[in-house]
């Protein structure tokens, strides 16, 4: 359930969607052109859901591997995250932001484009994670507010280089257009058949360090971080704007609230950009799931 009260989209809502994509997808520009845009604040907080996931492969949350998989129920959950005054934005794949602008998700909200969903996931070029979602002339064109990339970085791995080169070329591109850019960095390592992110204040440190240099201007560059033990040391370690990340760990939500909050006071943090934790919690309670982060945001009176 997503909740009682919940307003759910409609099934008009998506044959409409189905009828503009086939025939008349121009619909898709004219409506991220004409969306109303908010600027992104210089003061404060933010608070914005994340679904780049899908177009990664990665479709599990926790026990259930296809979670992500039904289209119609992400969008549904989007709809009343977008719909929550306590939600700034999304971050999402051209696929996903297209869909919100059709349905009038996306006015004045932060909307964040995911570059590189290429590293596909237990693909043999699982590290080689080039640009094959936005480029910055993409979000430029559709008036998106930010950019995103995904930084893995396993040191025993030759694609770990293109992924570093790729990401570089993005913050060039992003500060050249003057647009903000989110790195989320990681060193990564293999265990067993997969690999893993080392969720370390060390390798934490590590991998912001290698991130912050990318590019021949930081300017427009900020982080996006894990919420890992000895936040204060990982937070001391750059002087970049910084989210803080959700994922998929396993913790139960109280232990999830608490790093969120801990984060949340700490010199340098700028909020929130949490998926899977909230659009799919344990409970799968979206409506106390999205109060609950919003009001560790903005306040309870958001």
């Amino acid at each position: 359930m997503i909740g009682a009260n919940v307003p759910a989209l409609q099934t008009e809502d998506f044959t409409r969607i189905r009828e503009v994509r086939a025939s008349a997808p121009e619909k898709i520009a004219e409506a991220l052109a004409n969306r109303q845009q908010r600027e992104v604040p210089t003061s404060g907080n933010l608070f914005i859901v994340a679904a780049d996931h899908p177009a990664r492969g990665a479709l599990a949350v926790g026990g259930n591997p296809s979670a992500m998989a039904d289209r119609y129920d992400l969008l549904n959950r989007l709809a009343y995250a977008l719909r929550h005054p306590g939600v700034d934005g999304v971050l999402a794949t051209p696929d996903i932001i297209d869909d919100l602008a059709l349905l009038g998700l996306l006015e004045n909200k932060i909307v964040v484009g995911s570059l590189n969903r290429g590293g596909l996931y237990r693909s043999s070029f699982e590290m080689d994670d080039r640009v094959t979602a936005y480029d910055i002339p993409a979000i430029v064109r559709d008036r998106l507010d930010f950019a995103k990339t995904l930084l893995r970085i396993n040191l025993g791995d030759t694609g770990s280089l293109d992924t570093m080169i790729a990401n570089r070329d993005a913050v060039n591109a992003a500060a050249a257009a003057k647009v903000p850019i989110m790195l989320e960095p990681f060193m990564t390592a293999r265990a067993g058949d997969k690999f893993v992110n080392e969720l370390t204040a060390e390798s934490a440190i590590q991998a912001i360090s290698i991130a912050s240099a990318l590019g021949t201007s930081s300017a427009y560059t900020w982080l996006k971080l894990p919420p890992v033990d000895n936040m204060e040391a990982v937070m001391r370690s750059t002087t970049l704007p910084t989210f803080i990340l959700g994922g998929d760990t396993g913790e139960t939500p109280e232990q999830l609230y608490g790093r969120w909050e801990h984060a949340l006071t700490l010199p340098g943090v700028r909020g929130l950009v949490v998926g899977r934790s909230l659009l799919y919690p344990q409970t799968d309670d979206i409506a106390t799931a999205i109060d609950r982060a919003a009001a560790l945001v903005h306040g309870d009176g958001f």
